[in-house]
């Protein structure tokens, strides 16, 4: 008989409601996280509980109404979508269950479940495309604390990245070819930012600001190293869409403070549109789906500033979402 799969897809999560309650109970959850605030404890605590909660919540409730539809959050929404296209592509010995690292469905709740199953074989699959200590590894890190406890531990299989990806890679290059990409002055691959010292941690022996891998990828040093796969993941999708090296630029944003990963998106949206550019196409490959980062803060907010500043269209390519390449994609980073 064959073995019975368990199949696991994360993502990060959202609010319940874009209520200012609810958006603080999210925040507290996630800046709480040490691998997403890498300082000391106490430090971290007075940070997040006296400082940013207290001060962003009801600002934050206010965007996130922005992103909001009568249907919900669309990163639930879509995350819903994936798990039951997923299921349909899948025969009767597998499930495919879906959770979030903060908030709801809870991954407390979805792995209890899973346990009570018992599955053979358990795959968990995060679903973000470039591995970070603050994303990847908090929810792998948290999966197996709730594991370790468990008295039947099945084979697990972790799927930590897929940058490379020839399914995910086409996905994104399917939805850029729906536009016509001869009419665009420039290009932005724009991921979220980290913090400079976040990504030193992957390579201790190197300065991340003496790292070449914004020209040239290595696979046996820069694997891990989420800069240099935000950089490799552009120069694949720049390849498959025939977008020369000097039309795109590779920026991050989501910034906290001027030690973050440069250079900052925002700024190079204004820079283009001061230099002259009049439309401009954004990818977001980090976002699988689409959420506040992308709606809001590139289709929203970039838009209005490339425009402010003498730029006509900014043209923001859709995630990952619901389409079927993607869902072929996920089955066969699942079962390989």
């Amino acid at each position: 008989m064959p073995k019975k799969t368990t199949i696991l897809l994360l993502n990060l999560g959202t609010p319940k409601s874009p209520n200012v309650s609810d958006v603080r109970t999210y925040l507290f959850e996630f800046l709480n996280d040490k691998r997403v605030i890498d300082i000391p404890w106490l430090l971290r605590k007075i940070l997040v509980n006296l400082i940013i909660v207290p001060f962003r919540a009801k600002g934050s409730s206010k965007i996130y109404k922005q992103l909001w539809t009568k249907d919900g959050s669309p990163l639930m929404i879509y995350g819903e979508k994936v798990k039951e296209l997923l299921q349909k592509e899948l025969d009767d010995n597998y499930t495919v269950e879906l959770a979030m690292r903060y908030q709801e469905p809870s991954m407390d709740k979805i792995l209890e479940n899973i346990r009570q199953d018992m599955p053979n074989r358990l795959v968990i699959l995060p679903m973000y495309p470039q591995y970070a200590s603050s994303t990847t590894g908090s929810t792998f890190e948290k999966a197996m604390n709730i594991i370790k406890n468990w008295e039947v531990i099945p084979e697990v299989k972790l799927v930590n990245q897929f940058f490379d990806h020839e399914g995910y890679l086409n996905t994104i290059t399917e939805n850029a070819n729906k536009y016509n990409l001869n009419q665009f002055d420039h290009f932005i691959f724009s991921y979220h930012g980290l913090p400079i010292r976040q990504i030193n941690k992957v390579h201790p022996e190197r300065n991340c600001h003496k790292c070449n891998c914004h020209k040239q990828f290595n696979p046996d040093t820069d694997y891990y190293c989420y800069k240099a796969t935000c950089f490799e993941t552009s120069r694949l999708l720049s390849e498959k869409l025939n977008i020369p090296k000097e039309k795109y630029t590779v920026a991050f944003q989501s910034r906290l403070d001027k030690n973050w990963l440069e250079p900052f998106s925002d700024k190079i949206v204004e820079k283009l549109a001061k230099n002259g550019a009049k439309k401009l196409m954004v990818f977001s490959p980090a976002f699988v789906a689409d959420c506040l980062e992308t709606t809001v803060e590139i289709g929203l907010e970039y838009g209005e500033l490339f425009k402010e500043n003498g730029g006509e269209e900014l043209v923001l390519v859709e995630s990952l979402n619901d389409h079927p390449q993607w869902i072929q994609a996920l089955k066969d980073l699942a079962l390989k």
